[in-house]
């Protein structure tokens, strides 16, 4: 491994992080607080080249993300608080920590001890107040959240004893939707929906799924094919059109896929 490369490569991106600082108005202004809105974007702009395998976006948004790392770290150091250097360590710490099956004696042959491994360390170490699920973020979207919260159950051991038995879990949801449907409350049927959307994250957990790229793949499917049914109308409004016409063109696209 070219170390020196890497290691100049992050020096001169320190560099270049303190002429901004110094030099550019926009970057002089610029606090912890500001930056978190930007922060979310890099991360989701990630997520979208991640999502469509491109790996030049890839490169190109990890340099961003890079970039906010440097930066927290350079309004920290000003502020005497952490540096970069302390993010690093610090982060390197932790993983020493957390991985014992690699610098310490204990063994974890799979990825599922690793992670119980991992939690378990988590916990030991920060004894949240919030206990085992104490550690999802608040502010991660709704999707993510379900999945990190059934991995965190899981690895404490609360957990369907075989992947199948989730599809009773997830009859018994769409079960009770429909009962309070029929009785028209909105608000228990919104409280159904959230426990069936849950139990559906669970599902693809427990089968290896990532829910928020399956669910992304349906959305990019459906734009796909519904643009090809606005190309295939040839102008007609969609609302001009009967039922039998627009499944026509959707069953159009679809064959055409």
């Amino acid at each position: 491994m070219n170390y020196d490369k890497k290691l100049k490569a992050a020096e001169r991106l320190l560099e270049v992080m303190d002429t901004l600082r110094e030099k550019c108005p926009w970057d002089r202004e610029q606090t912890i607080e500001s930056l978190r809105n930007n922060t979310i974007e890099e991360t989701y702009e990630l997520a979208d080249a991640i999502a469509d395998n491109n790996m030049e976006g890839i490169k190109e948004e990890l340099g961003d993300l890079l970039l906010h790392v440097v930066f927290y770290s350079k309004l920290g150091e000003e502020q005497g608080v952490f540096d970069f250097a302390d993010v690093a360590d610090a982060e390197c710490d932790k993983l020493i920590y957390r991985h014992p099956h690699v610098y310490s004696d204990i063994h974890a042959d799979t990825p599922t001890e690793v992670m119980k491994n991992w939690e378990e360390l988590k916990l030991r170490k920060k004894k949240r107040q919030g206990g085992i699920l104490g550690g999802v973020p608040r502010s991660l979207p709704a999707m993510v959240k379900a999945f990190r919260i059934g991995e965190k159950a899981a690895s404490s051991g609360f957990d369907w004893e075989q992947k199948e038995d989730i599809w009773a879990k997830v009859k018994e949801e769409i079960a009770e939707i429909e009962v309070e449907m029929a009785r028209n409350d909105h608000a228990r049927t919104a409280e159904e929906i959230g426990d069936l959307f849950f139990a559906l994250v669970n599902m693809c957990r427990l089968y290896g799924i990532d829910p928020e790229m399956a669910l992304e793949q349906c959305n990019k499917k459906f734009i796909r094919r519904f643009t090809h049914m606005e190309a295939e109308a040839d102008g007609r409004l969609f609302t001009e059109m009967t039922a039998e016409e627009l499944d026509q063109l959707w069953r159009n696209a679809k064959k055409d896929e």
